[in-house]
């Protein structure tokens, strides 16, 4: 790779600053032979709920299992509706599938996270419950929605796989709801070196039911209560994550840093969502929205810029959709800005010279082609 390339991510960037004190800790831990479960892992449990300020973490294999777990724990029952956005991560959806529930889409507002006022429009007798997604690292319009799930007896689940450490009115994404979902899929802002998740909640019974399901569903070794899953958090992630939890303030700070010089450096051409005073963004991706994406993506990559799209392809136009029934035209906010988004470069090692650079070739690709 050449040294004028700029990567989207930079995985290998953060082993090598990591590698010295990370490699002591996975020697220990290995030298110790407990690779599932124990002190580690709760201990990382622990530092997680003093984090986000919540009572309980149940520390699982992934973000998507967290979302399992936390629609099993609420008791929906099959066909019930759950309602979320379809410009989502495919995980969101698919969850309340497997599970026999059935997913209600709502469109979204400009800054690509769900509309409160499409979401009252849309229950129905069958509505169980609202599952939001805070995307790139912004917290949703909470207290609305908060507000109608009061308003129809609703279950809250926040799919806060993107906003680690985001926070509104000074609260923490995931804690809003009956039950926050999280991913450390190597990707995200708080991340470890391989799939993992959890989910946090501030209900016991919540809490002492997930627990069982990420183990079998047994209530001790030799008794099995229910039929349940294997998703534990394996204790090498877990030690990673637990050192990684004590830098990722700093992580946050450089992302917001990056975010702000992008605002500074790029042409009002572009469309970049606003952050608001209540609001605490952690730029888990940087996406600006522009009727010239296509273009602009390749004008990009030719220049040794690395960029991509989340998403390309809404849920509800996805294959594995059709039997849900939707057709071209059925959410034209999503849809639009499907065509439109496009995440740059965000990642903490990025230089403001680098921020500069990505934003000077945008501006000038404007100026040639406009």
């Amino acid at each position: 790779m050449k040294d004028s390339f700029i990567s989207y991510v930079n995985l290998s960037k953060q082993w090598k600053e990591e590698r010295k004190d990370l490699l002591k800790l996975l020697d220990q831990t290995l030298a110790e032979g407990h690779y599932v479960g124990g002190d580690k892992v709760v201990n990382l449990e622990k530092n997680i709920a003093k984090y986000l300020n919540v009572k309980y973490v149940i520390s699982l294999n992934s973000g998507t299992d967290a979302l399992t777990l936390a629609l099993h724990c609420l008791g929906l029952k099959k066909n019930d509706e759950v309602i979320t956005p379809p410009n989502s991560f495919i995980a969101s959806t698919a969850v309340i599938a497997h599970l026999g529930l059935k997913p209600k889409f709502v469109d979204v507002l400009d800054d690509q996270n769900i509309d409160p006022n499409q979401i009252e429009k849309n229950i129905t007798k069958k509505t169980k419950a609202i599952m939001p997604v805070h995307l790139t690292g912004r917290i949703c319009r909470m207290k609305e929605i908060l507000k109608i799930a009061k308003k129809y007896n609703l279950k809250v689940i926040e799919d806060s796989a993107q906003a680690f450490g985001s926070k509104l009115f000074n609260r923490y994404a995931g804690t809003f709801g009956h039950v926050g979902c999280f991913s450390t899929h190597p990707l995200k802002n708080f991340n470890s070196v391989g799939d993992g998740g959890f989910m946090v909640t501030n209900k016991k019974s919540i809490y002492d039911r997930a627990r069982k399901l990420r183990n079998h569903g047994t209530k001790d070794r030799n008794v099995i209560d229910e039929f349940g899953y294997v998703s534990r958090l394996d204790t090498i992630q877990a030690v990673v994550l637990d050192y990684r939890l004590k830098r990722v303030n700093g992580l946050i700070k450089k992302r917001r840093k990056n975010a702000s010089l992008y605002r500074k450096y790029l042409t009002k051409k572009i469309f970049i969502p606003h952050e608001r005073k209540d609001e605490f963004n952690t730029y888990h991706t940087f996406v600006v929205q522009t009727s010239k994406r296509d273009q602009l993506k390749k004008y990009l990559i030719k220049k040794g810029i690395e960029t991509a799209i989340h998403y390309p392809i809404p849920i509800h136009l996805q294959p594995s959709a059709k039997k849900i029934g939707h057709k071209v035209g059925d959410f034209i906010k999503t849809e639009e800005q499907s065509k439109r988004i496009l995440t740059l470069p965000i990642h903490q090692y990025l230089k403001e010279s680098d921020i500069f650079k990505i934003s000077q070739i945008i501006n000038n690709f404007f100026e040639k082609y406009e």
